[in-house]
C-alpha cells in the first residue's frame, strides 16, 4: 500500500496517473526475493526454470551449480530482450539486473543492445560504492563493460537520464523496449532533502498506527473484506511505545526517507514520461509499473559484522545527513509489517505481506479499470507479447514460457486467466506458498518462520491469522499435493536439515569477503597460525631449559 493507487499517503503523481488510465490488479502475487522476480518478469518462466531460483547470497552450499540454482539465466531462456530484438524493437535496460555477475551473464547476453546494470542485489544510491560486505564494490557494467558512475549519480535520476540518452542514440524509427528496474526503495535508503522535508513528522505515531491506517484503508478501497482480523506480526515484533524517545525520533525519520525514495523514483519516472511525450511516443507506449518483493526488514543497526563494515566504509546510521550521501538508511522489520499492510510480514517470506505487491498496466487499447483476478510475475512477459502481437513462439533450443496471458482481463473479456481448481505456486528458499480457489498453503524458514505448512482461506482471512490445517486436513492434503506435483514439475531443491538464511548468508559472506581481500586471509588464518607456532617453540624452549643437568 506504499503506492498512491493503493492508499498510501505518499505522493505518487505519475504512478497515479497511469493507474487512472490503465489497468491496476489488486490480486498479483511475485516472489519474496528480489532476482527470481526480475527472472520470472523477463521470461515468463518459472523462476526455476530460469537458473535463478534464489539469490545467491542466501544458497546453501548443496544447491551450488545444481539445474535452475547457477544464479544466472540459463542456455534456452530467452528474455523479453531476446523476443522483442527478433521483432524489430530497440532492447534497453538501467538499472539493477542480479541476473549474473560474470561478463556472459550480463543483459548483452541476453538480448539487450544497450545497458547500464548493476550486477549485485544492490549499491550505494550517491556513490560508485557498495552496501554489504558480499559486495567488495559496486559492480556496474555497460554494453558487457566494467564500468564507473558518474560524479553526480542519484539512482533514480540516473536510471531515467541514460534511458533517454539510450533512446536518442538509438534508431527511432523502431519500436523500444525500455526496462528500468530502479534501486528503490531498497536498502540503503536514501533520498534528496527536498523530497525528505515533505515528509516530516508523517510517521510519528509509530509503526501500529500506520499498520492500523492502513488495514482500514485497505477495507474502504475493497483490497481485503470489511471486519477481517489484522495480520499479526512476527514473535519479536518491538512495541512503538517501548522505543526510547531519541529511537522513536530516529525510527520515524527512517520512514520518512522511505517515502521520499518512493517519491524521487515517481518524480524521476515522471521525467521519463515527459521525454516520451516531447517526442510523440507517449500514446503508443505501454507501461507496467510492480514491485519484486514486499518491504524490506533488514536492520543495520543490530549485526556486528554488517556494523564493521559499515564503519570500514564509512557509512552512517545517525540522526545527522539522514538519507544523504553517506548514510546508510533502512526502515527495520516494524515498519516493513506496516507498509506491508494488510499482509502479513514482509520480504523474504511467502506471506501475503512478502508477495502481494502492486501491478499496473497502461497503454493503448486499455481502459481505466481494476482487475480483482489473480495474476503472477510470469504472467506480464506473455501478456505484452500478445499486447503488441508478437510470437510467444521461439525456436526448439528455447524453453517454453509457463505464464499466461493477462490479455482477456485487459480487455474486460474475463474476470479470470486461472480456473477456480487452477493451483499457482511459488518457492524460493523454502519459503513457498500454493493458492487454489479460496485457500492458500504456506510454510515459512527460519528464522522468522517454523518450517510447519499451514492452511489458510484469504477470502475471510487476507492477514492469514487463522490456520485451518487442523481442520480443514482434507484440503491441506490436496494443497500439499498439488505443491508436491509443482516441485517436481519445475525441479524445486530441499533445503538442507537445519537451514538458516541468516547463518548461510554469514557463510557465504565471509567467503566472498576473503576472496576480495587476500590481507584478511592473513590475519584470520597467518596470525594464529604465527601464534601457535611462537607458543610450540617457546613450549619447546621451556622444555629444554628445564631438562639441562645443574
Amino acid at each position: 500500500m506504499d503506492f498512491g493507487p493503493y492508499g498510501g499517503e505518499e505522493k505518487n503523481t505519475n504512478i497515479n496517473a497511469l493507474a487512472e488510465r490503465g489497468a491496476l490488479f489488486t490480486q498479483y502475487r511475485a516472489s519474496p526475493l528480489c532476482s527470481p522476480t526480475r527472472a520470472m518478469l523477463l521470461t515468463g518462466m518459472d523462476n526455476h526454470l530460469t537458473g535463478v531460483a534464489t539469490i545467491p547470497e542466501v544458497l546453501p552450499e548443496e544447491q551450488k551449480g545444481k539445474p535452475g540454482y547457477s544464479m544466472a539465466l540459463e542456455p534456452g531462456v530467452l528474455t523479453l530482450g531476446d523476443r522483442l530484438r527478433e521483432e524489430g524493437y530497440r532492447t534497453l535496460m538501467v538499472g539493477k539486473w542480479h541476473l549474473g555477475e560474470a561478463v556472459e551473464e550480463m543483459p548483452q547476453a541476453h538480448g539487450f543492445d544497450r545497458s547500464f546494470a548493476l550486477a549485485a542485489s544492490g549499491a550505494d544510491n550517491w556513490e560508485d560504492k557498495g552496501y554489504i560486505p558480499y559486495y567488495a564494490d559496486a559492480p556496474w557494467w555497460e554494453d558487457g563493460v566494467e564500468t564507473n558512475l558518474p560524479e553526480n549519480f542519484y539512482s533514480s535520476e540516473f536510471i531515467v537520464d541514460k534511458m533517454i540518452d539510450y533512446l536518442r542514440e538509438t534508431a527511432a524509427d523502431q519500436p523500444f523496449f525500455a526496462y528500468l528496474p530502479f534501486q528503490a526503495i531498497h536498502i540503503p535508503v536514501q533520498a534528496p532533502k527536498e523530497f525528505v522535508d515533505k515528509y516530516k513528522g508523517r510517521y510519528d505515531a509509530g509503526w501500529e498506527a500506520l499498520s492500523q491506517r492502513r488495514h482500514a484503508r485497505a477495507q474502504e478501497l475493497g483490497l481485503i473484506p470489511e471486519g477481517v482480523p489484522m495480520a499479526e506480526p512476527p514473535a519479536d515484533h518491538r512495541d512503538w511505545d517501548d522505543l526510547t524517545e531519541e529511537d522513536r525520533a530516529l525510527y520515524a525519520a527512517r520512514m520518512e526517507i522511505n517515502a521520499a525514495m518512493l517519491e524521487a523514483m515517481d518524480f524521476h519516472i515522471g521525467r521519463f514520461i515527459e521525454h516520451l511525450k516531447a517526442v510523440g511516443e507517449y500514446e503508443n507506449t505501454i507501461f507496467v509499473v510492480t514491485s519484486d518483493n514486499g518491504p524490506e526488514p533488514s536492520r543495520g543497526d543490530n549485526n556486528a559484522l554488517l556494523g564493521v563494515y559499515l564503519s570500514l566504509t564509512g557509512y552512517d546510521l545517525g540522526p545527522d545527513n539522514m538519507g544523504g550521501k553517506g548514510h546508510w538508511g533502512f526502515i527495520g522489520p516494524e515498519w516493513a509489517v506496516a507498509a506491508a499492510t494488510p499482509g502479513a510480514w514482509f520480504k523474504f517470506y511467502a506471506t501475503e505481506g512478502g508477495i502481494r505487491v502492486p501491478l499496473i498496466m497502461a497503454g493503448p487499447g486499455v481502459s481505466a479499470s481494476r482487475i480483482d483476478g489473480p495474476a503472477m510475475t510470469p504472467d506480464i512477459a506473455p501478456t505484452l507479447l500478445e499486447w503488441i502481437e508478437a510470437s510467444a513462439k521461439a525456436d526448439a533450443t528455447a524453453k517454453p514460457m509457463t505464464g499466461r496471458s493477462l490479455m482477456p482481463l485487459l480487455k474486460g473479456e474475463a474476470e479470470s486467466v486461472y480456473a477456480h481448481d487452477d493451483a499457482r505456486a511459488i518457492e524460493v528458499s523454502g519459503n513457498s506458498a500454493l493458492y487454489k480457489g479460496e485457500y492458500k498453503l504456506t510454510r515459512s524458514v527460519p528464522p522468522v518462520g517454523d518450517g510447519v505448512w499451514r492452511l489458510f482461506n484469504l477470502a475471510a482471512d487476507p492477514g492469514e491469522t487463522n490456520d485451518l490445517s487442523a481442520t480443514e486436513p482434507e484440503v491441506l492434503a490436496d494443497l500439499l499435493s498439488e505443491f508436491d506435483a509443482y516441485s517436481e514439475r519445475v525441479g524445486v531443491l530441499r533445503m538442507p536439515e537445519g537451514y538458516s538464511s541468516i547463518e548461510t548468508i554469514l557463510d557465504n559472506t565471509t567467503a566472498r569477503t576473503l576472496q576480495f581481500y587476500p590481507w584478511l586471509r592473513l590475519i584470520l588464518y597467518g596470525v594464529p597460525l604465527l601464534i601457535i607456532v611462537t607458543l610450540g617453540l617457546g613450549v619447546r624452549w621451556l622444555w629444554r631449559r628445564r631438562s639441562k643437568p645443574a
